[in-house]
């Protein structure tokens, strides 16, 4: 047979046939005399148990292993392995399944959806905030922390920020920081209006959402692109606020 013949015969391609030449899966046939391979019955086995051990779900590399008379691991190995992938890839699908009918219940997403369940309740509790580029970049953060946080971590998270959110007043405290804060968009950081919004963003945040290790100044990567991402008097703003909140901490700390 030729390659053309024996692809069509076990229904795969003759690129496959090739790939699986190059690979080492499928041995190279003689050649005719006029240069064309000449495939006989056996390769056209070999090749179809390739196509079955495939569309089980083996990768090539698990397929070579199958095939190969030395191999370190039999058939019966690799399935029992491969139905354990499985059955942990079909407890992932259920799990995302649920959180996008979740997610679907919801109705309306967040601009900067999906997000856990926690946070769009958080999100919701403030409200719309198109009015406020100061308080979107914020929600933008928070999506950030959302998404890199540890599960304890964001939990923490966002305990502390709701039930700020749901003290009396608390939103309202919000609405306001951020207005003070979207004021400074062009000002300079000596603006007395930035030691103004420090202190209502400051009174609107717990001590405790700053963790211990938390720097200010410290020059890493992570702080010069946070401080970067705002303007200049936006940025001194909110050094100084982290600034409050490590001094109420430490008072807090002292009684």
């Amino acid at each position: 047979m030729r390659i053309g013949e024996l692809a069509a015969a076990v229904g795969v391609t003759t690129r496959t046939v090739r790939h699986y030449h190059h690979l080492g899966l499928l041995p190279e046939p003689e050649r005719l005399g006029n240069g064309y391979r000449d495939y006989t019955l056996r390769h056209a086995v070999v090749l179809a148990r390739i196509r079955r051990l495939t569309e089980l779900g083996l990768g090539l590399a698990e397929v070579r292993d199958v095939l190969a008379e030395d191999a370190g691991k039999d058939l019966v190995e690799v399935l029992t392995e491969l139905d354990e992938d499985l059955a942990r890839q079909e407890v992932a699908i259920r799990e995302q399944r649920a959180r996008l009918r979740g997610l679907i219940q919801q109705g309306a997403l967040p601009a900067e959806g999906p997000v856990s369940p926690e946070l769009a309740a958080l999100f919701s509790e403030v409200g719309e905030v198109a009015d406020s580029p100061m308080a979107a970049k914020d929600r933008e953060i928070l999506a950030l922390i959302d998404t890199s946080a540890t599960p304890e971590v964001r939990e923490q998270l966002i305990g502390l920020l709701g039930s700020t959110f749901t003290t009396p007043g608390g939103v309202e405290r919000a609405r306001a920081a951020y207005a003070l804060l979207d004021a400074l968009a062009d000002a300079d950081p000596s603006d007395p209006r930035v030691d103004e919004a420090a202190r209502a963003l400051a009174d609107c945040l717990p001590a405790e959402l700053l963790p211990e290790a938390a720097g200010i100044d410290h020059d890493d990567s992570f702080l010069r692109a946070f401080y970067a991402d705002f303007a200049p008097a936006q940025a001194e703003a909110i050094r100084r606020t982290l600034r409050i909140l490590t001094e109420g901490r430490n008072e807090g700390r002292d009684r």
